[in-house]
């Protein structure tokens, strides 16, 4: 059987700092695969990571979600911003692989050294995201990235994940796709930092436009200290309007700053990830329902001589 190749993690990570595509992807593969590494590869970009602006873009299936990516991605560049692209596509059911590869549509930046797009697969995992995706920005944030895109796999309402994720949240809706009923019933109005009616040649648009603004004005956020959330139009695959969505990130980044409300949300990032960490350390030492105290504990919960509370209690004090 041949033997695993040895990683080198600290050459990877100088070279992956360095600007080295071969290194930064060998890290990311790394990541997606929860290699024994992982630990190592984290302390390593511990240091370097921070600075980077963290941009979600989410939105139905059929929006333009990946059109508008590359549109942003165009106008960053123009900036002379060094940016990293997160595409999170559905799992292939043979491979776990992502299936759709959002570098199709983002193949005009493909060539650009200062441009780095990824694709990863969901592999199951529910919000629009892959469960590694915290890792993933981690990484691109250390090896330099001024602003990191992160696109939804595009689920519908269990996007929301992704206003946990990101600085600045983009919600794209296009007009006869229902989705200002959408807006309203997912929760979206919540998780939008910045919305963008895109397709707006499409007839519909302007009605799409106004729903929106009055479920905003609806909303809980007219006070003079909140931020209210813009609604933009675009025409993505005309590369329309980009500038102008730009505009508007800048501004919520400035909120976001002059506010305090960069370190809070980026507090809270950090302590749902670590808390999802922990409770991932915590289910591999309880191990499996047929083995240990948990099958002892549910046994005796079927039998009716423990209850669930008192169950999960002896678990804990187990594992303590």
């Amino acid at each position: 059987m041949r033997s695993r190749r040895t990683v080198d993690v600290p050459t990877l990570v100088r070279e992956a700092r360095e600007g080295s595509p071969r290194a930064l992807g060998r890290l990311l593969t790394l990541v997606e695969n929860a290699a024994p590494e992982l630990r190592e590869i984290m302390a390593a970009l511990a240091p370097h990571t921070g600075r980077a602006r963290i941009v979600g873009l989410t939105g139905s299936p059929g929006v333009g979600k990946s059109t508008s990516t590359s549109m942003l991605v165009s106008v960053l560049r123009r900036r002379d911003l060094r940016v990293g692209v997160l595409a999170v596509d559905p799992s292939s059911p043979f491979s776990g692989g992502a299936l759709l590869g959002d570098r199709i549509r983002l193949v005009e930046h493909a060539l650009d050294p200062q441009v780095y797009i990824r694709s990863m697969a969901s592999r199951g995992h529910l919000g629009g995201l892959a469960w590694t995706t915290p890792q993933a920005i981690r990484v691109l944030d250390a090896a330099g990235c001024d602003v990191i895109l992160v696109e939804t796999v595009g689920v519908g309402q269990s996007e929301v994940e992704i206003a946990g994720l990101a600085d600045t949240t983009i919600v794209l809706l296009a007009p006869g796709m229902g989705d200002g009923v959408q807006a309203a019933k997912a929760g979206i109005l919540e998780i939008g930092d910045v919305f963008v009616v895109n397709k707006a040649d499409r007839e519909g648009a302007p009605a799409t436009v106004r729903e929106l603004r009055h479920m905003i004005s609806l909303g809980d956020r007219t006070e003079p200290h909140l931020w209210r959330p813009p609604v933009l139009t675009t025409i993505a695959d005309r590369g329309e309007g980009g500038d102008e969505v730009l505009e508007a990130l800048d501004s919520h980044w400035a909120w976001l700053q002059e506010h305090g409300q960069l370190e809070e949300r980026r507090r809270a990032r950090a302590a749902g990830e670590v808390q999802a960490l922990a409770l991932e350390q915590l289910r591999s030492r309880m191990g499996s329902p047929t083995e240990g105290v948990l099958r002892e504990v549910v046994d005796e919960v079927l039998a009716g001589r423990l209850d669930p509370y008192a169950a999960a209690d002896r678990v804990v004090a187990d594992l303590a």
